[in-house]
């Protein structure tokens, strides 16, 4: 009787970890996130029950307190329970609270990392976060705040640490973002990137600076890159035969 909270990175099945793989192909019960692509689902037993619980900007047909539901439900069944998510489950996937969820309900749980969109996204595009004597950190971020939570991100301060910025489901709230990130002292002219559906066959680039981007025509979803990296454009040359 264990949950997996299994990271299905960021698109691309070929991403997809060793043990990811391998837990969907004895999965009996699969809870999975709208962003799960049909070959990942493909890779399941033909008998497994799959529950669709994705949720989109401004929809939220399956409430997370019903996902808990779900997996303390089908966690207390005996089988082979996977809940698969986007990107990792602990980057701003929720995974923390399920976990914490499944921990008090006492069902023994497993995570099983996965490759995030804050990084995959940028490498896809041919930008690397990080870049001697162009950026030496990185600041993943969420562009979508909770006005329940009682916190806030301060983007005026983060406009003041030279650290390339990575902001996750933001397309919502971009003109805002860029407005504080400006007044927070970052150039109109400071690069930037947004990756749609970045490692899948629908990739699309967009790049432009801060002062424009809220003008572009932007959908999720997508990664924001912000800082001098954006400007970068280091997509691999080679062709690699895929399975």
């Amino acid at each position: 009787m264990t949950v997996y909270l299994v990271g299905a990175g960021p698109g691309d099945p070929d991403l997809l970890t060793v043990r990811a793989a391998r837990l969907l192909s004895i999965a009996e019960v699969v809870v999975h996130d709208r962003l799960t692509t049909a070959a990942m689902l493909g890779m399941l037993p033909a008998q497994a029950l799959r529950i669709d619980v994705g949720k989109a900007t401004g929809s939220c047909p399956v409430p997370q307190d019903r996902i808990n539901d779900l997996l303390i439900e089908h966690g207390r069944s005996g089988r082979t329970v996977v809940r698969l998510k986007g990107g990792d489950p602990y980057v701003f996937g929720r995974g923390g609270e399920e976990a914490a969820v499944l921990n008090a309900a006492g069902i023994p749980f497993e995570v099983v990392p996965g490759l995030s969109s804050a990084i995959a996204g940028p490498a896809a595009a041919g930008i690397p976060v990080t870049m001697r004597n162009q950026a030496l950190s990185f600041t993943v971020v969420t562009g979508h705040e909770d006005p329940q939570s009682g916190t806030s991100v301060d983007w005026e301060a983060l406009a003041t640490t030279g650290s390339t910025l990575v902001i996750l489901m933001g397309v919502g709230r971009i003109r805002t973002i860029a407005e504080r990130l400006m007044a927070g002292g970052l150039s109109p002219a400071t690069p930037v990137a947004v990756i749609r559906w970045a490692t899948t066959a629908q990739q699309e680039v967009i790049r432009t600076d801060l002062g424009a981007v809220s003008d572009q025509v932007l959908a999720p979803p997508s990664t924001i890159v912000v800082g001098a990296v954006a400007g970068l454009d280091l997509r691999s040359t080679a062709r690699v035969p895929r399975s």
